[in-house]
């Protein structure tokens, strides 16, 4: 290599260093805003945005990405955690550990300042209801849409997207199931595809609303407003709900999400298997089922009192 080779060679490496040490959070969110976001789920979206936002605000706009420690963003995380936002700050934790971990894939970064182990959140038991509270609280819902949505949610234990963007190409009434697929509009939480029977309730709100659907279009959705082919947002069901809630004078803390905890509660309290509550509600995890075990207090009190029904024969002196 020739002297005047080297020396360009040299400054084009010492402008980049210079770019790469001088890269901000900005410009860098910016990026995987454009080569990856973009191709994200909707929710996925919304949640990492706002984690991206709540970056900007925390700190400088050209704050270097290189100079965002691991000690920095535990302060970031933590302060959501001393102001009483814990979920808020779990997700604000995982969205941003994901971004980081992709700066570091193009070589923005060589470490992940938010690789570190989250904080605990308190568990609160999940928040559901009986049959007659839910049969209740439709009587302050006018629209026979919402009443049918809701009653869906109710009795499948399906995620409010997963129903929005339930198709007719996903419906069998014969064998009286619904399948929640993935599609190139939308995917399960989990990813995993699961079949659903429908009970009577369900069968006949479905049969009632396909001939609604124009021209039976195998992709057209189940549940619309104005046109066949745009779904129902999960935003638009899930304020409608909370304005009901607020009318019928029930339980506050009830949102869109405690039907689905209401299916899985009623199922244990039914005495079905953690199990098959797992394989209808979809959980990747059999610890997020287990949390709705709580709600069959009657077989907890009775496998206690169990503990004393030892007869005086069967009893051994302790020596």
């Amino acid at each position: 290599m020739n002297t005047a080779d080297l020396e360009l060679f040299n400054k084009f490496f010492t402008e980049l260093i210079s770019v790469k040490n001088n890269l901000t959070f900005e410009t860098a969110s910016k990026q995987y805003e454009v080569d990856i976001l973009s191709v994200k789920a909707k929710n996925t979206q919304r949640n990492y945005k706002a984690a991206i936002k709540y970056q900007y605000e925390y700190l400088p706009a050209n704050f270097p990405l290189r100079l965002i420690t691991k000690q920095i963003a535990q302060k970031f995380i933590y302060s959501y955690f001393e102001r009483g936002k814990e979920q808020q700050a779990v997700s604000l934790h995982r969205s941003l550990r994901a971004i980081f971990n992709w700066f570091i894939e193009v070589e923005y970064i060589s470490l992940n300042p938010f690789k570190f182990k989250p904080l605990k959140v308190k568990t609160h038991l999940p928040v559901y209801l009986t049959e007659d509270q839910f049969y209740f609280l439709l009587g302050f819902i006018r629209s026979l849409l919402l009443r049918d949505f809701y009653s869906i949610l109710y009795f499948t234990g399906l995620r409010a997207g997963e129903l929005c963007n339930l198709q007719i190409a996903n419906i069998d009434l014969t064998e009286r199931i619904l399948k929640v697929s993935n599609s190139e509009t939308f995917s399960t939480k989990s990813k995993r595809e699961r079949i659903i029977p429908m009970n009577q309730t369900v069968y006949e709100i479905i049969k009632n609303r396909l001939p609604q659907v124009h021209y039976l279009n195998r992709k057209h959705y189940i549940f619309y407003r104005i046109d066949s082919t745009i779904p129902l947002t999960v935003d638009y069901v899930s304020k409608q709900f909370k304005k009901a809630v607020r009318l019928s004078g029930l339980n506050p803390s009830l949102h869109l999400h405690s039907l689905r905890h209401s299916f899985c509660s009623n199922l244990v309290n039914a005495n079905v298997s953690l199990y098959t509550v797992q394989q209808l509600a979809g959980h990747a995890n059999a610890k997020t089922t287990a949390i709705y075990a709580h709600s069959n207090s009657d077989s907890l009190r009775n496998a206690v009192n169990q503990l004393g029904n030892f007869s005086p024969t069967n009893k051994k002196e302790v020596i």
